[in-house]
């Protein structure tokens, strides 16, 4: 009995030593089973954490300069291989051009048409305006630009002569050619279609000049637009002294001022096939009008809204403002022609910024005498006081707008405002429905990247004559020195 209770004994103190090692061998595995997801959960996700995007603290916008805009200039001067203009009798013939449209429209179709004449290695003849277009203007290009300084400022690029020769004329046996270009032509279609012929017959008129030329060209013909349009391009001393007149009289009130191409005239309402709510009257009114343009579809005004073809009224146009951060003690100049509507129309702007003036109300009757007959010249006085202006707001992307963007952007990318339309369109029907402080912050996140900043600009991007990026240098000292963030 005693042997037996002795081997009992030590089976049990066996077995219990057995339990508690195994015990305590699955706790620690447990342990360490559990502790191992933890690091490896805890890995993984600082893992990626570092993949995951940065928040950036976004910088506070200055409404009224962009603080990078002294790091960029524009830059058009011809490289050191971009050979001479050749002399009147060496070229291939004399190139005539017909523009079309109004002001701007014909101001695109010249920066084209200089740089089509380099191509052909043609003379350029003085571009002829269009008198036969809506606006009925029969201003000769004289009447407008300096057509000396246009002439001397490209001598070294083309030849610019007043008129074909006469013993060139007499010596023609036919009239000359004539062709319409398809729209953003390559030059191989000039050099391969229109070469020829001006080769053989010695005269080539090319006719409703605009967007004739392709946005993708080699850099040294893209700076070639630029010197046509920022610098040969420039108004007749009448146009541009009493422009600057209107801007001195803006800056006689305020240091600082705000231009808006408001451009709510009744064609421009009209050709949009937007609806404005004027009810049946402004249906057959603008109806009436849209009839000029034979090839325009039936409108649609969701679709045209959602495609960001409808300007903003005035009054969103001031809401739109004052989100931006503008006071109502603000002075705006508004360049535009004939008002749809009339004070009425323009009446909830003024209400939100009393100090809002027009051309005809800074300049005295007499001195208007000569230009109110004249759509482009009344469109040129807009056009230096909107270049000259601390922040300029294009209402929608027509062609005053695009070619002062550009322009501004050549010259330092002062402030210009383009309003995010198909974003907008959505806030302002759902405006009733927010409290204030609420719309105006979704009005600032909408138009962050529409406040003409460096950053907007991207090689390849719409239009060049908007977004002229082989034109525009970045200052690489200041670069160098830390000053670019």
């Amino acid at each position: 009995m005693g042997k037996r209770r002795v081997k009992f004994n030590k089976r049990a103190l066996l077995f219990s030593r057995s339990f508690v090692i195994g015990t305590v061998l699955f706790t620690l595995g447990l342990i360490s089973l559990l502790t191992g997801h933890i690091a490896a959960d805890l890995h993984w996700s600082q893992f990626r954490a570092g993949f995951r995007p940065k928040k950036v603290k976004r910088e506070k916008i200055d409404i009224w300069k962009s603080a990078y805009s002294h790091l960029y200039y524009g830059c058009s001067d011809r490289g050191p291989n971009f050979n001479h203009a050749v002399p009147e009798n060496e070229s291939n013939g004399y190139l005539l051009i017909a523009t079309s449209g109004g002001l701007n429209q014909q101001r695109i179709g010249i920066s084209d048409a200089v740089v089509v004449a380099r191509i052909l290695n043609a003379t350029l003849v003085v571009p002829e305006l269009d008198h036969h277009s809506f606006w009925k203007d029969d201003s000769e290009f004289g009447s407008i630009f300096d057509v000396d300084h246009f002439t001397s400022s490209l001598s070294k690029d083309i030849k610019v002569v007043g008129r074909i020769p006469y013993k060139v004329m007499r010596s023609m046996e036919k009239l000359p050619w004539t062709m319409r270009p398809p729209r953003k032509s390559n030059p191989e279609f000039y050099t391969q279609q229109a070469l020829p012929i001006l080769k053989r017959r010695r005269v080539l008129q090319l006719t409703k000049f605009d967007y004739r030329l392709s946005n993708k060209l080699d850099d040294e013909l893209q700076k070639l637009r630029c010197r046509a349009n920022f610098h040969a391009l420039r108004f007749v001393p009448q146009i541009q002294n009493l422009g600057m007149k209107l801007v001195h009289k803006m800056r006689s009130m305020s240091s600082k001022y705000i231009a808006v191409h408001l451009r709510f005239e009744p064609d421009m309402l009209a050709f949009s096939g937007c609806y404005y709510g004027g009810g049946e009257k402004e249906r057959i009114e603008l109806g009436e009008i849209r009839k000029r343009w034979a090839t325009l579809p039936d409108p649609s005004e969701e679709e045209e809204r959602s495609r960001a073809k409808c300007p903003l009224t005035p009054h969103e146009l001031g809401l739109l403002l004052k989100s931006l951060g503008f006071q109502n003690t603000s002075f705006l100049y508004i360049a535009s022609g004939e008002i749809y509507g009339g004070e009425k129309t323009l009446l909830p702007l003024r209400e939100l910024f009393p100090n809002l003036y027009t051309k005809e109300m800074l300049l005295e009757e007499k001195e208007l005498k000569s230009f109110v007959n004249y759509s482009s010249r009344l469109a040129a006085l807009d056009f230096v006081v909107c270049d000259e202006s601390d922040v300029f707001v294009a209402n929608n992307n027509g062609n005053m707008a695009k070619v002062l963007a550009g322009r501004r952007r050549y010259m330092g990318h002062r402030r210009t405002i383009r309003p995010n339309a198909k974003k907008l369109g959505t806030l302002f029907k759902a405006r009733d429905k927010m409290d204030r402080s609420v719309f105006s912050a979704k009005v600032r996140a909408v138009q962050r990247v529409f406040w003409g900043e460096p950053s907007e600009m991207r090689p390849g991007r719409g239009d060049f004559h908007e977004f002229p990026s082989s034109c525009i240098c970045k200052n690489t000292l200041l670069e160098t020195n830390g000053e670019i963030k």
